[in-house]
């Protein structure tokens, strides 16, 4: 008769058994509301994609995982967890990320950069907006105004570059202060402050929102900007594997987000807040950003810039080793296990692509640069077409009978990135077409150079109607 073990002495060593078993600790630090970060956290926690590529075996056969997220407003507060010890991963953006670097090195630990997520090799993102009533329209009118920003971020490296391209003297020439999202939301509703400049999403958030006008994009300066992740290297040397199958639920993440960016833009607004219509203006087709697992050689350039930017500003005395900070080697072994080409992505330079036909006409959309889209309430996909006047004109139609418009987008004429509609200039050429624009002051050169009359949206609206 074979021998049965006592249900009690089983459970007793079993319980022993697990007291035993290494507790592995991957705590993540996220931005939730920087919702460009999304693949990096927020689609990752809330599909619970890494649990699905954590490793099973060898070392880590009965290993019990202790996963920790964490979600912060900015890159500098979760520095300050990372260095304490509290955290081993962490997104941020390419200014806050050499500060974060910095701050490990004076502690004498090290982090390593292993992924851009999200960003723009032309630098949109980044961006300056003023109050909704504001007389200001440009950049150049801000000189002796009050602009804030949080200092340490990546809208901080932009404003003070744009500001130097001005020719200007940021201790005389302007006033900058330092404020949070949040708090820069308020002052710009009760006009407390002159202009104020942020990353990802807030100079499109606060426009959506119909309390602030972007006067500014980072595309115009052209200074590459991205967000990225972070390890502690200590960490990524003892669980190189923990760190890939993190890789790994990211590139799940990305995908996920190209194949259904509607789904994944109602789940942030569901986690955030943050409307979908704002976040689809960044993970749909031709978004703003441009969703991006490949260290791009302007993402490198851009850290480099980062550097050499908060050097001179005397925010650290560190000379900043770039090349020993990024680390694609996790990346590229995510790739491989992936079955992915690593190479072939850090080539291609396309946007979120969007192949489609015109939902008015049905013809195939070619023109990026032309390209409008309208998402109807009640309707789980956004339309396509291939020209603002068809998305106006198909707009007007739906709302005759009785749907509702979520939103209407646009694409800059000049420089491709994507626009709210509803605050956009358009140009109306001699055969009718009208073209977007993200400043009044494009829209006018636009017109006196080609031809043709600058419009606001509510005239454009007309003039797609035939009236």
């Amino acid at each position: 008769m074979p021998f049965k073990r006592p249900l009690a002495a089983l459970l007793l060593a079993l319980s022993v058994a697990g007291a035993h078993a290494e507790i592995i600790r991957v705590a993540i630090g996220t931005q939730d509301p920087t919702i460009n970060t999304a693949t990096g956290g927020l689609i990752v926690r809330e599909l619970k994609l890494l649990e699905k590529y954590l490793p099973k075996d060898g070392k880590y056969k009965d290993v019990q995982w202790d996963i920790q997220w964490k979600s912060f407003t900015s890159g500098p507060p979760l520095t300050n967890e990372q260095v304490a010890g509290k955290l081993d991963i962490g997104s941020m953006a390419d200014f806050p990320a050499i500060l974060n670097y910095t701050a490990h090195l004076k502690a004498g630990r090290k982090t390593l950069f292993i992924v851009p997520l999200s960003g723009s090799t032309l630098g949109s993102g980044n961006g300056i907006v003023v109050p909704i009533n504001s007389p200001v329209h440009s950049l150049a009118e801000l000189k002796g105004k009050q602009i804030s920003v949080p200092f340490g971020s990546t809208a901080h490296n932009l404003l003070l570059r744009a500001i130097a391209a001005q020719g200007w003297d940021p201790e005389k020439d302007v006033n900058l202060v330092s404020q949070a999202p949040d708090v820069a939301g308020s002052a710009l509703q009760s006009n407390k402050i002159d202009a104020h400049a942020d990353f990802v999403p807030f100079a499109e958030l606060y426009p959506y929102r119909g309390f602030a006008r972007k006067i500014y994009d980072g595309a115009q300066a052209k200074n590459p900007t991205f967000h990225g992740t972070l390890v502690d290297a200590e960490y990524a040397a003892k669980y190189p594997e923990v760190v890939i199958a993190f890789l790994r639920a990211v590139l799940e993440a990305d995908r996920l987000a190209t194949e259904e960016p509607e789904k994944y833009s109602e789940l942030i607004e569901k986690v955030t807040g943050i409307e979908a219509e704002v976040n689809y203006l960044f993970h749909g087709p031709l978004g703003i950003q441009t969703r991006d697992t490949t260290w791009k050689p302007e993402f490198r350039a851009a850290t480099k810039t980062a550097a050499s930017t908060l050097k001179l500003l005397k925010r650290t005395d560190a000379d900043v080793d770039v090349d020993a900070f990024i680390d694609d080697s996790f990346i590229r072994a995510a790739y491989k296990q992936a079955g992915l080409d690593y190479e072939a992505k850090l080539k291609d330079y396309g946007r979120s692509p969007l192949k489609a036909k015109d939902a008015k006409t049905g013809e195939t959309i070619k023109n990026p640069y032309q390209v409008a889209q309208v998402w109807i309430a009640g309707e789980p996909k956004v339309r396509h077409y291939a020209s603002p006047n068809n998305a106006l004109a198909d707009a007007a139609a739906a709302e005759r009978s009785g749907k509702k418009v979520r939103v209407i987008y646009g694409h800059d004429r000049n420089t491709g990135i994507k626009l709210f509609a509803h605050q956009a200039w358009f140009v109306r050429d001699a055969k009718g077409l009208l073209s977007a624009f993200l400043l009044k002051d494009d829209a006018e050169a636009w017109a006196k150079t080609k031809g043709g009359n600058v419009l606001d949206f509510a005239a454009a609206k007309t003039a797609a109607a035939g009236k």
